[in-house]
């Protein structure tokens, strides 16, 4: 399993985990089937891995991910968008021959 970061999802990552209140953790990303570009995720910085979760370390950032996001994560480039419209993670899946009508990448959300 191997998946890209841009700078801009590196930049947006590690910010994530050095201002989270576990600096020393890691990012837990769930992915699931949906979206604009095919894949929807909610995201989160956690302590520890759960059950379940295999530790990756790509670009220097550590990642936490649970078996469907593994799979869905495999060949995917994560990039960042900000934009006045819209930001997030916005996953460039060569995988997906889909298209959207609308500019923007798909909703993320952050899980408190």
């Amino acid at each position: 399993m191997k998946f890209t970061l841009t700078p801009a999802a590196q930049k947006f990552i590690r910010r994530m985990i050095q201002f989270s209140v576990n600096p020393e953790g890691g990012f837990r990303l769930m992915v699931s089937p949906g979206g604009c570009s095919g894949l929807s995720a909610l995201f989160d910085v956690e302590a520890a891995p759960r059950a379940g979760d295999q530790e990756f370390v790509v670009e220097g950032v550590k990642f936490f991910l649970p078996a469907e996001s593994r799979l869905l994560l495999d060949g995917v480039t994560i990039d960042f968008a900000d934009s006045s419209s819209s930001g997030g993670l916005v996953f460039h899946d060569p995988k997906n021959t889909g298209s959207c009508k609308s500019s923007s990448g798909p909703v993320v959300e952050h899980v408190h």
